[in-house]
């Protein structure tokens, strides 16, 4: 099915609309937490919490059923990469697949995002394309 948003159109898969389980967003800017709610909020079988801080996704991550973590990289206190270095040592948390999405758009941000072992490395301003694709084929 094909739905707008502004300018920008995103093609939403049968499969992806079938997806069911629970997404956690790890952002401290509101307006890109009120995006990622709309873009969420698209799919009929997603549902996503919210945290402002790494330490926060540590502490949810570990007491939810999460299908996914999505979390910017510059958040106040630990950063993405930190955040998903503790995910990794704890059990109940290291095979949750982790979506970098970041301003950190240079060749060295990236390969070092990459590196860090993180799912997809997107930029923002956010594709919504490509990130309902990662999204997708993180729960595949």
């Amino acid at each position: 099915m094909r739905q707008k948003t502004g300018n920008a159109s995103t093609e939403l898969s049968t499969a992806f609309d079938k997806a069911v389980g629970q997404v956690l967003y790890i952002e401290d800017n509101p307006a890109n937490l009120t995006l990622m709610e709309m873009i969420i909020a698209r799919t009929k079988g997603l549902k996503m919490i919210t945290a402002h801080t790494a330490e926060l996704d540590l502490d949810i991550a570990k007491t939810e059923k999460l299908y996914i973590v999505i979390m910017d990289i510059n958040l106040p206190g630990m950063n993405g990469i930190k955040a998903l270095e503790q995910l990794r040592k704890m059990e109940e948390t290291q095979k949750i697949p982790v979506i970098a999405l970041t301003a950190n758009a240079r060749a060295r941000d990236i390969e070092a995002g990459e590196a860090a072992g993180f799912h997809a490395y997107l930029t923002k301003p956010v594709d919504v394309s490509t990130l309902l694709d990662s999204i997708q084929g993180a729960l595949n």
